[in-house]
């Protein structure tokens, strides 16, 4: 059973990378299509995040892949502009 979980993690996170690579063609120029940051399946939720951690990193949250990596560009830029 726990082979089968595992299985099934890596075919969503996959698919979610297709899903970035996707959103990535329809936007060209965002911060997801220059940084590429990782998508991972976490519950129900999808991560897309650029650092080691969420505390140290960049990164969006959604319930669907565009959603996180929407967010994820909202959140890079909102980075850019915190800082001095």
């Amino acid at each position: 059973m726990l082979l089968l979980n595992k299985q099934d993690d890596a075919e969503e996170t996959a698919a979610a990378l297709l899903e970035r690579d996707h959103y990535c063609e329809m936007h060209p120029r965002s911060p997801t299509a220059i940084h590429r940051p990782r998508v991972m399946v976490r519950g129900r939720s999808f991560v897309a995040l650029l650092g080691s951690t969420l505390e140290d990193g960049v990164a969006g949250i959604g319930n669907s892949v565009e959603a996180a990596l929407h967010a994820f560009d909202i959140q890079f830029k909102n980075s850019l502009r915190s800082k001095p």
